[in-house]
């Protein structure tokens, strides 16, 4: 499995250079976040990828729709909905939107089971994240379903996941039974 971190979103531009949470709630890309996209796309060309599992939040959701489009994949067919790989509650760029806002902009991907209201109430602990982690990990194991996939996340779902802080737009490759990532290209 190849895991991906959204582009840049606004909120990442405004925290990078102060340090504090400019409440902006579930933010889109700049226009850097869609270049970012664009080229991870590109750059994961030649990995396989046939299925797509991106976070219910905006910046992961249209980074999905980008690279879906680069790598010439059709998104009805292929972007699935996964709220175990959200980010880690913490800042307001964590609240996310309302199910039906999302489908409303996304009617060709896959919602599945998503509540209208899917993101957590409080602050989530750095043991939920890691309990939310170990779960995605053994879904996928136990599943055998991880080939071929891009799973479209956050910093600190992969962080959690891998150990590894990766930038905006940065690709991994994950072997979820060996629990080891490298770079994806």
């Amino acid at each position: 499995m190849i895991l991906v971190r959204h582009g840049q979103s606004h909120f990442n531009v405004h925290f990078a250079k102060t340090r504090v949470d400019p409440g902006i709630v579930d933010p889109g890309l700049t226009e850097e976040g869609e270049r970012q996209a664009r080229e991870a796309g590109g750059s994961l060309a030649d990995c396989g990828i046939r299925r797509i599992i991106a976070s219910p939040y905006w910046r992961t959701l249209h980074t999905a729709e980008i690279i879906a489009e680069a790598l010439g994949l059709p998104p009805e067919q292929t972007v699935e909905i996964e709220p175990l790989v959200r980010e880690r509650y913490s800042y307001a760029c964590d609240i996310g939107s309302h199910r039906s806002d999302l489908t409303q902009r996304w009617p060709h991907f896959s919602f599945g089971e998503l509540p209208e209201r899917w993101w957590p109430e409080e602050e989530e602990s750095e043991d939920s994240l890691a309990a939310r982690c170990r779960s995605f990990r053994e879904s996928h194991v136990s599943a055998g379903n991880w080939d071929n996939l891009l799973v479209v996340s956050h910093w600190g779902f992969i962080r959690g996941l891998t150990g590894e802080a990766v930038g905006n737009g940065v690709a991994l490759r994950f072997d979820p039974v060996a629990g080891a990532a490298v770079p994806a290209y």
